[in-house]
């Protein structure tokens, strides 16, 4: 062999034009997402611009955004910058969402807008699932994870943690104080010092008057914690010492057989005491068997071939 394999011309011109449905495979999952979301009633489910307003600029359709979304959530690509990023250079996300190229915030604000909408959208992919044969099993696996917020263990306070942060304060003070009696002694001791000094003691004292404030607070909330940045974050134990995360406890319920999420549930309970019993009533309305939708056979035929495709033997 005296050459190798040789790519395509970028300047040579073709006579026929590619086609989008060219690059996308018969049996790529896409193909499922679109006909999936195309079967949905958007507006029963709660989702906003499913009708066109007859003023004012176009908007994206639900249709599409949801599309992107499902593709977004099924690739592991979860940030809004990166999906309008695909929707330029993915092949896959061109074809499913018809070459548009919304910018991320308007795909932020469809998640944000929409999150009730969604979780239906989510249970009515498990009735698919169930319908495909996919939900044959008769046990759940029912376990808790903590997810990290944007609250910042120095922003979140309780009764025990704000007089702690008080007493360290107090310390903190005593200690500059003293050392400005000390420069105050030395005569050869720069006024630069004198005034750092006081500067610091002037910012502890306003940081007491702001712990305070948090106390006063904690007395009146019904909740034993506070957090600053994200008011319904709370502090979780972790499973090792020190480990405290602030942050949401995640339940989720998955059918033991093909290891499928038929259930789950978002709480800021700081233990998974409380949540065995309410995950277990979701699984079991879950796996009960449902009554059929006419769509839902072509969806199941679709869904089924694409499981069993990818299922390791």
């Amino acid at each position: 062999m005296t050459s190798f394999i040789s790519g395509a011309d970028r300047a040579q011109g073709t006579m026929f034009p590619a086609q989008l449905e060219d690059y996308v495979a018969e049996d790529n999952p896409v193909r499922v997402i679109d006909f999936f979301v195309d079967q949905l009633d958007l507006g029963q489910l709660g989702f906003g611009r499913v009708q066109a307003k007859l003023t004012g600029r176009p908007a994206y359709h639900s249709a599409v955004m949801l599309k992107l979304y499902i593709y977004g959530y099924l690739n592991r690509v979860q940030s809004s910058r990166r999906l309008e990023r695909e929707c330029q250079r993915n092949v896959e996300v061109m074809w499913l969402t018809g070459c548009l190229a919304p910018d991320f915030k308007t795909i932020a604000d469809f998640r944000k807008d929409n999150g009730p909408a969604i979780r239906k959208v989510c249970r009515e992919f498990i009735v698919v699932c169930g319908r495909a044969g996919l939900l044959t099993a008769t046990t759940a696996a029912i376990d808790g994870s903590k997810f990290k917020a944007v609250n910042s263990r120095d922003q979140n306070f309780t009764q025990t943690k704000a007089a702690k942060r008080l007493e360290q304060i107090e310390a903190s003070i005593e200690r500059y104080l003293s050392e400005l009696e000390t420069a105050d002694r030395q005569p050869s001791t720069p006024e630069i010092k004198r005034t750092r000094l006081k500067g610091k003691i002037d910012r502890l004292k306003q940081e007491i008057e702001r712990v305070k404030a948090i106390e006063a607070q904690l007395e009146k909330a019904e909740d034993t914690q506070i957090s600053l940045t994200d008011p319904d974050a709370r502090s979780m134990q972790g499973t090792g010492k020190a480990t405290g995360t602030v942050g949401y406890n995640v339940q989720c319920a998955v059918e033991t057989e093909n290891h499928l999420i038929v259930a789950h549930d978002v709480t800021n309970a700081v233990h998974d005491r409380h949540q065995l019993s309410n995950m277990a009533q979701q699984a079991k309305e879950v796996l009960a068997p449902k009554p059929s939708k006419p769509w839902l056979i072509a969806a199941t035929m679709m869904a089924r071939k694409f499981w069993l495709a990818g299922k390791p033997a």
